[in-house]
């Protein structure tokens, strides 16, 4: 009985400087079970390839001129939703670890990382994994502690009262306070969550540990 072959997991690299595309391009080359579907050499381009190809992993590089790697990687996931983004760095900063991770990347990597590494990070973030360079999981931690106090406490009390399901005028009457200063505090809560509606404050906020 012939065993069927499980198809190779197809990649997109995307870096501004060509001599470090073609370097990842070797390193992955070399293992049967991955295929380069396509390079770009831009944030925008790796939209486009993404969208086009619709690769399994796409190796995105953090900082690149025009659209940078977060900006690149919200985009990639909202055009081609089943691939998944392993951003590919120089950088350490805790803060752009933290963003990428945000903007839905799988994984964040250095550029030192070996061959093999490199190679087993792709089928971990192909297999639904996340990857993360293990000198690197404790800046993340960091990072979002860092990042919690990030509302007023008034701006705390007015979603806690959303997520009771009371409307502003009854937050109003519970905090004494105008209606108007209510919808002052959801829409500056709004703002520093990134999000659009009263649900998804709430629940933003939950999940990073902002309403105790």
């Amino acid at each position: 009985m012939t065993l069927e072959r499980t198809a190779a997991v197809r990649v997109l690299l995307a870096d501004d400087h060509p001599v470090v595309r073609e370097g990842l391009c070797a390193m992955l080359a070399s293992d049967p079970g991955i295929e380069i579907a396509g390079q770009a050499g831009s944030g925008e381009e790796a939209v486009t390839q993404a969208e086009r190809l619709a690769p399994d992993v796409v190796l995105l590089d953090l900082r690149m001129g025009g659209m940078d790697g977060v900006a690149a990687t919200g985009h990639i996931l909202r055009r081609s939703p089943r691939s998944r983004v392993v951003i590919v760095t120089t950088y350490e900063d805790d803060g752009d670890i933290l963003r990428a991770v945000e903007a839905g990347a799988a994984g964040y990597l250095l550029k030192g990382t070996s061959r093999a590494q490199l190679v087993e990070a792709v089928h971990a973030a192909a297999r639904g994994e996340t990857v993360l360079t293990p000198s690197l999981a404790g800046k993340l931690v960091r990072a979002r502690t860092e990042v919690a106090p990030l509302l007023s406490g008034r701006e705390c009390e007015v979603l806690r009262l959303v997520g009771q399901g009371l409307s502003n005028a009854e937050i109003g009457r519970e905090l004494f306070i105008g209606e108007a200063t209510v919808k002052t505090h959801l829409l500056r809560a709004f703002r520093k969550l990134d999000v659009a509606d009263r649900t998804a404050a709430v629940l933003t906020a939950l999940e990073r540990g902002l309403l105790t």
